[in-house]
């Protein structure tokens, strides 16, 4: 049994006396706060469940830890995140608190606080239509013409957003086309819009419109 304790004594001292020296050091290492700032992460919100409100994207934490540990920090900062836990949350306005569990940090570095501490959203349950397609024009025509036809083709573009907003979206407004100033018909490719940042269009932006100008 002694042998176990003097077999190669000079190895295990030298191991142990580094051991205590990088115990030493460790421990003597000042801890030190700063600022990060990271992305906000939202998790498993339901799929019939619309943000009504301003998403907040970043927060910034105060955190605290050994000064070797946060020096790397902002190099590494896309790798951590606050993730908002969004399952069985129903519509209405909900308040979530950030603390130590909603946040992904290296071990050893330590929540002090969030800045803004809570975030609050209004949710509401999604909703889908379809709505007209309104083309606009640039400029006015000359005296000696007006529009005897437009068509647009799709007529109609699929919206989807929080279901108040939605209701309120009467129609999707080509850009502006400019008009040849000329009698015919011509077609312009151009891209519609739903003016609410909310509502989104669920099919391609992109539509036809045929022009046919004539004499007056």
């Amino acid at each position: 049994m002694k042998s176990l304790f003097t077999e190669n004594i000079g190895w295990k001292l030298l191991s142990l006396a580094a051991a205590v020296l990088l115990w030493i050091s460790v421990a003597s290492e000042p801890e030190l706060a700063t600022f990060i700032s990271v992305h906000v992460e939202y998790k498993d919100l339901a799929p019939d469940v619309e943000i009504d409100s301003d998403v907040v994207e970043t927060v910034f934490l105060e955190v605290r830890g050994p000064s070797q540990e946060l020096r790397g920090l902002p190099e590494t900062r896309r790798q951590y995140a606050v993730v908002l836990d969004m399952s069985n949350v129903e519509p209405g306005q909900h308040t979530f608190s950030i603390d130590r569990g909603d946040v992904r940090l290296p071990r050893d570095i330590q929540l002090v606080r969030a800045i803004p501490s809570q975030i609050r959203l209004e949710l509401e349950r999604g909703s889908t239509r379809s709505v007209p397609v309104e083309a606009r024009f640039a400029h006015s025509l000359p005296p000696d013409l007006h529009v005897l036809e437009v068509v647009v083709e799709p007529s109609v573009l699929a919206v989807a957003g929080p279901a108040s907003r939605v209701a309120r979206i009467a129609s999707a407004q080509t850009d502006p086309i400019e008009l040849k100033p000329e009698a015919g018909s011509a077609e312009y490719h151009v891209a519609a819009y739903v003016n609410d940042p909310r509502v989104r269009l669920r099919d391609s932006p992109r539509v036809t419109v045929k022009v046919t100008l004539g004499k007056k």
